[in-house]
């Protein structure tokens, strides 16, 4: 079987090369199991699992025999299983003995909230996350997100994908199991996946009261992707209270269902929304949810297409990001009460900025940049020489600069400055 190369492999052999604790979380299905497995091997490690029942109670009733009878590097599947009890053993042993790469811990649910853990192994760890597969990973180009500070991709009208293309991929996501399967399966495999993930894993972790709650607000929340959440009105349209909608979006983003964007913090304009903006982790499982299909969502008249299509851009980008081995970057929105928005904003360690707008229409226009063009200005004049791009990133296949730094690509663009093929 021919398995996908992930981008983050070489920074998980880095980090377990400088420290002694790794953590590998994601979502349920993404590809960790695969991927630590592969490590451990090229590592000559051991591997356990403890969603095997024995090799858990073996690991929880005496955690430091279990952990010092295994071959090193220990990888560990599904950590969060294990408890504080665990988490504790493993942190005496790397401090008796800190020769990095000891431990190599994966885990469905992010390692920093889970309620059973309280040890964060601070000093000791490094954290990554593995999100679902890329469009980059699965064509098999590298990352491209970091060269658009210096060089944005211009293709000269030669791109091959169509509009109804790019909403086969959103139907799609990126999780591993889901590419290769048709779409009447596929809405089994997410109908199972999302009964896994919100009826047995987050019950298992939390004091939930109204179970049947989760995959309800997680449909709601699916048909409010890209925008901002008003916890308000998902509690009156799903007749829970509005602290059970705040404790469970944070138990959807512990078990990595849902990602929130930030709004930008340089303050442009003195009302600037500090609203963060919630996105389905993958527009798969949205579009699932939702009902919907490429042949729903293609009519100009569908109100979820664009939201859908934002989803999916952003988390291509936040997945090309998380592997990114340059500075790090950071993503974030911006929204005044001018009701001016710029979709993406992504900002390096350094200050430098790309604002990024995203329409599902196949013929752009420079008006669709207005309020990047504006961005654009403000920013020229509190922090010159930072803002490096604005670009349009739309579904048709021309590639024009339409002012000073701003741009209108394909999407396609972002896995491929010559759009590869599905």
């Amino acid at each position: 079987m021919n398995l996908t190369s992930r981008h983050l492999e070489p920074r998980v052999h880095d980090a377990l090369n400088a420290f002694r604790v790794v953590v590998l979380h994601g979502a349920r299905q993404c590809g960790k199991t695969t991927l630590a497995r592969l490590i451990t091997e090229d590592r000559e490690g051991t591997y356990v699992t403890l969603d095997d029942d024995a090799v858990r109670e073996a690991a929880v009733a005496d955690p430091v025999t279990f952990l010092t009878t295994q071959g090193f590097p220990l990888t560990i599947d599904e950590i969060q299983l294990g408890g504080d009890r665990l988490i504790r053993a493993i942190k005496q042993i790397v401090d008796r003995d800190p020769e990095p790469g000891r431990f190599l811990l994966t885990g469905s649910t992010n390692f920093l909230t889970v309620p059973n853990i309280s040890e964060s192994l601070a000093g000791r760890v490094r954290i990554l996350r593995l999100w679902p597969l890329s469009q980059a990973e699965i064509v098999g180009v590298s990352p491209t997100i970091e060269s658009w500070f210096t060089d944005v991709p211009m293709t000269n009208g030669s791109g091959r994908f169509a509009r109804d293309e790019y909403l086969e991929l959103v139907c799609r996501g990126g999780y591993p199991e889901i590419i290769r399967l048709a779409p009447p399966a596929r809405d089994s495999w997410v109908e199972s996946y999302l009964e896994t993930v919100t009826q047995r894993d987050i019950v298992a972790l939390a004091d939930i009261r109204k179970a049947a709650a989760i995959p309800r607000l997680l449909r709601w929340t699916s048909a409010s992707t890209g925008q901002e959440i008003s916890k308000t009105n998902a509690a009156r349209d799903l007749g829970i209270d509005r602290a059970t909608v705040n404790s469970y979006l944070e138990w959807l983003e512990t078990v990595f269902l849902v990602h929130q964007i930030p709004a930008w913090s340089r303050n442009l304009a003195a009302r600037a929304t500090r609203k963060a903006k919630a996105h389905i982790t993958d527009t798969g499982l949205a579009a699932t949810l939702l009902g919907v299909t490429p042949t729903n969502l293609r009519p100009s008249t569908a109100t979820a297409t664009g939201q859908l299509l934002e989803s999916f851009v952003v988390n291509e980008i936040a997945r090309q990001m998380s592997a990114a081995s340059g500075l790090r970057l950071d993503v974030s929105h911006y929204r005044d009460n001018h009701d001016r928005e710029v979709d993406l904003i992504v900002e390096r360690k350094d200050g430098a900025v790309i604002a990024i707008e995203i329409k599902a229409t196949s013929t752009p226009s420079k008006g669709q940049l207005d309020h990047v063009r504006w961005f654009r200005d403000k920013l020229d004049k509190v922090s010159p020489d930072s803002f490096r791009a604005g670009i349009l990133l739309h579904t048709g296949s021309q590639s024009l600069k339409v002012g000073d730094r701003l741009y209108a690509v394909p999407i396609s663009a972002l896995w491929s400055s010559d759009d590869s093929d599905l």
